[in-house]
């Protein structure tokens, strides 16, 4: 099997951002699982089907296709060939996918999918389930923990930069919220992997984060 790390962790954490720094500086694939899942429940609301709705949305799981594709260093999320890239990064569209992933046919689509690109190319993947259902013999294993408040700064961060207004508490009570969703779903809920390692990255900056998990890749394989 490719070689293969994988970060988890609740939202806001810094998963993403360290996933992709570390792919660049090990010239790996990045694998955005959360974008699919974001990709998925835009396909639900584009399609007017409540995502609420189990039964409705367990009859169109079948219909969607979803690829991560590179493109000059920038990941392109295409659904049934269509760039969505810019049209699921909002709130709406997260809240969604936060519920549509706890459907257990939904995640069983999208994990297929998933380790199909993992049986193709080595990669860091980061989400909520890979080093426990994704990904469960991934040689590193990385769990991010963080307070509540910093991730709440570092989302309010985020909106702001793409012009975006938004109550920092407003914030803080959905992250909890999803926190609590997250870890209580039937299905793959958010927890560490026992052989995981945890890091607390309230404290760590951007680069701290990607040189610990560099650091962690390498002694576990010397020539990357």
């Amino acid at each position: 099997m490719n070689f293969i790390i994988a970060i988890d962790g609740p939202a806001a954490s810094g998963k993403t951002t360290t996933a992709k720094g570390v792919a660049k500086k090990l010239n790996i694939t990045y694998l955005d699982t959360g974008a699919m899942y974001r990709a998925f429940a835009y396909y639900v609301l584009s399609n007017n089907i409540d995502p609420e709705d189990e039964d409705s949305i367990n009859r169109i799981v079948e219909n969607v296709n979803i690829e991560l594709e590179n493109v000059d260093g920038q990941i392109k999320v295409l659904l049934n060939k269509e760039d969505i890239s810019d049209k699921i990064r909002n709130e709406t569209v997260s809240q969604a996918a936060s519920k549509v992933s706890t459907y257990q046919k939904v995640r069983k689509h999208l994990v297929k999918l998933q380790r199909e690109v993992g049986e193709k190319y080595p990669l860091v993947a980061e989400g909520r389930d890979i080093g426990t259902v994704v990904f469960p013999k991934a040689d590193l294993k990385i769990f991010f923990d963080c307070s509540v408040e910093e991730r709440a700064k570092r989302r309010y961060k985020e909106y702001l930069e793409k012009g975006i207004d938004i109550d920092i508490e407003k914030l803080k009570k959905e992250i909890v919220e999803r926190d609590n969703r997250d870890r209580s779903r039937k299905n793959a809920p958010l927890r560490m992997a026992e052989d995981a390692i945890l890091i607390d990255t309230t404290n760590l900056s951007k680069e701290e984060q990607i040189d610990i998990v560099i650091q962690e890749a390498k002694k576990r394989k010397a020539s990357l």
